[in-house]
């Protein structure tokens, strides 16, 4: 796994408990990258043998020029968060956007004909928002503290959704965007590391579904506690990482993963789904 920073990510417990309840020759190692010296480090992997990696922030972008193919989940958002090593070549991929399709079906929402607003532009952000167009939304809205990203995004979506219903709202318009949404996805890092809501808290009510993609090892990001409390659809970024990490390591190993033991790390022991081992 490669970012810049990593330090709080939970991937590597989740992967090498995976590997470890299932007797596979793999480990998850994270990998802090410094921007600059991210081409130095995709050589190094590929010298040294790895199978494939991870990509965060602030990499999913900037590691497009260096990637030999691109799929599907990551050309039409123009971010990849998984990588496969083939020999010599680099497949990119973006398990993120069925990663958050897996959990937020889990917890029981629907999607189709519903008014979703995503606030940031990211990789994460532009993944999700091409997963909830095909599912058929009415209306995507999206903001983001940088216009000039969001206008990006927006354009790229539009691009390649032309049918779609896609909504450019400027930052000053959140808690008017908030209110009118029914599914609020937060793929910023607000609350990451701080007490920072991505959306108004008169916005989140028993009415909404509230998605945050970013988490906190060990406890839960404020805007998750808020809506659990307002009795809220709650799909948290734990959710989200767990599914793409199940992604991930289909398309590196070519075997189903231990959910269980990939949710054990996240969640403590929790009863997984049928067909789920």
């Amino acid at each position: 796994m490669i970012g810049h920073p990593i330090a709080h990510s939970l991937s590597p417990a989740m992967h090498n408990a995976a590997f470890a309840a299932s007797g596979q020759d793999y480990v998850y190692v994270p990998m802090d990258v410094l921007p600059e010296r991210l081409p130095e480090a995709v050589r190094g992997m590929m010298a040294l043998g790895f199978r494939g990696f991870n990509v965060t922030i602030p990499h999913k972008e900037d590691i497009l020029p260096l990637l030999d193919e691109l799929d599907d989940s990551a050309r039409i958002p123009g971010a990849v968060n998984t990588v496969v090593i083939e020999e010599d070549r680099l497949r990119g991929l973006n398990t993120d956007g069925s990663g958050f399709l897996e959990a937020y079906y889990e917890a029981g929402g629907e999607l189709r004909g519903r008014r979703v607003l995503i606030l940031g532009a990211g990789g994460a952000a532009a993944a999700i928002s091409a997963a909830v167009l095909e599912q058929g939304v009415c209306e995507l809205l999206l903001i983001n503290r940088s216009a000039g990203r969001a206008r990006r995004l927006y354009e790229k979506l539009v691009r390649a959704y032309p049918e779609a219903n896609v909504t450019l709202r400027p930052l000053a318009d959140r808690a008017d965007a908030a209110k009118r949404a029914e599914i609020l996805i937060n793929a910023t890092s607000l609350g990451m590391e701080d007490d920072s809501l991505a959306f108004p808290a008169e916005a989140i009510s028993a009415e909404k579904t509230l998605c945050d993609v970013v988490y906190r090892a060990g406890g839960e990001t404020p805007l998750v506690k808020l809506a659990w409390e307002q009795g809220a659809r709650v799909v948290s970024g734990e959710r989200m990482l767990l599914y793409q990490g199940v992604e991930s390591q289909r398309v590196w190993t070519g075997r189903e993963p231990d959910i269980r033991a990939m949710s054990s790390v996240l969640f403590g022991e929790i009863e997984v789904g049928e067909g789920q081992v």
